[in-house]
């Protein structure tokens, strides 16, 4: 085997990794649907919606055309419309303040 080729399944392999470890994430928030994107920007600065976009532009950069709402079915699970009215509760005013002050900064 040559190096060439060793680097090249070294590389596919931490691909692999990297894109399990991405369906674990999206997994564990699956299970934890009670864990509103609020809340989830308000501590990380990021939510699911986040990951939809990252997700259609990687697709996008690969040539692939997908929109964001198909990118938001791969990320929720479902339609996003249907995520929402089933389990997107109403923000309280805490959490939009918290949004605001992470959003000014």
């Amino acid at each position: 085997m040559t190096t060439e080729s060793t680097d090249k399944d070294v590389g596919n392999q931490q691909l692999e990794i990297e894109a399990a470890t991405f369906k674990r994430l999206l997994e564990h928030l699956d299970n934890h649907k009670d864990v509103q994107n609020i809340d989830l920007m308000n501590l990380a600065s990021f939510c699911r919606n986040c990951l939809s976009k990252w997700y259609r532009a990687e697709a996008q950069a690969r040539g692939l055309d997908i929109d964001y709402e198909s990118a938001r079915e791969i990320v929720y699970g479902m339609p996003y419309s249907q995520w929402k009215s089933k389990y997107q509760s109403e923000a309280t005013a805490e959490q939009l303040q918290k949004f605001k002050e992470h959003s000014n900064s």
